[in-house]
C-alpha cells in the first residue's frame, strides 16, 4: 500500500536559490521508494513585492545595496546550481520582474495537478532561457504547455480578484514567519529553509517517511 507524503513549497520564480532548491528537492524525491506517493503544493511568496511590472535591473540594485560587483554574489549560487546539474549564468538575465501573474497561474494550476512542474517551467524560462516573464504572452505560452487553455490563462493573469488573492497568500506566508525562500514543509511537521545540500533533503524525507 502506498504512503502519501505532502510537501508544501514556498518559492519565487525569480529567486535563483529557489531554482537550485527545487531541483534538489526533485532529485531527492526521485530517489524515494516506489511505494511513496508525493503530493507537492506550491504557495506564493514575493521575493520583493515592490518590483514594478517593468522590472528592475538586478545588477544595479545589488551594486547600490551592497556596494559590490554583483558577479561576486552570483558566483556562489551559480556554483551551487552547477552541483545540481544546472548551467546558470545570472548575468544573462539582467532584470527581476514582478511575479504576481506567475504565482497566480501556479496557484490556479493546483486543479491540474501540475503546480510544481509549471512553477519550475516558469523559473527555467526566466533563468535558463532568459525570457521576459513579465510579458503576458510568454507566461501564457508556458501555461498552454502545461494544460491551460490560452484564453483561460490570459483571463486568469489579468483577473484582479485572483491577483489580490495571490498577494494576500504571499502576505500570509510572511506573517506566518517565512522570511526567505525556498522554504519547504514536509508532512505538515518539519520545515527546511534554503537550498540545502542533497544530504539534508534526503534526511528530511527519511525522517518524515519513517513517521507515515
Amino acid at each position: 500500500m502506498s504512503k502519501l507524503l505532502k510537501i508544501d513549497v514556498f518559492t519565487d520564480v525569480v529567486c535563483p536559490w529557489c531554482l537550485v532548491g527545487s531541483a534538489r528537492l526533485d532529485q531527492a524525491i526521485a530517489k524515494l521508494p516506489e511505494d511513496i506517493e508525493v503530493e507537492i503544493e506550491n504557495h506564493p511568496f514575493y521575493l520583493d513585492p515592490t518590483v514594478p511590472p517593468e522590472g528592475v535591473d538586478v545588477g544595479e540594485m545589488l551594486r547600490q545595496k551592497y556596494g559590490r560587483d554583483p558577479a561576486e554574489m552570483w558566483a556562489r549560487v551559480e556554483s551551487e546550481a552547477a552541483k545540481a546539474g544546472i548551467e546558470l549564468d545570472l548575468s544573462q538575465q539582467p532584470r527581476m520582474f514582478n511575479t504576481a501573474k506567475a504565482h497566480t497561474l501556479t496557484r490556479l494550476s493546483k486543479a491540474n495537478g501540475n503546480q510544481h512542474e509549471l512553477a519550475n517551467a516558469i523559473a527555467e524560462a526566466y533563468f535558463l532561457d532568459h525570457r521576459q516573464i513579465n510579458d503576458d504572452n510568454i507566461l501564457v505560452d508556458i501555461a498552454v504547455e502545461h494544460g491551460w487553455d490560452r484564453g483561460d490563462a490570459l483571463d486568469a493573469i489579468n483577473d484582479e480578484h485572483e491577483l489580490t488573492l495571490t498577494a494576500q497568500l504571499a502576505i500570509n506566508a510572511a506573517e506566518q514567519g517565512i522570511r526567505g525562500v525556498p522554504f519547504f514543509v514536509f508532512g505538515g511537521k518539519y520545515a527546511l529553509s534554503g537550498a540545502q545540500p542533497d544530504a539534508v533533503f534526503a534526511q528530511a524525507l527519511d525522517k518524515i517517511i519513517s513517521e507515515l
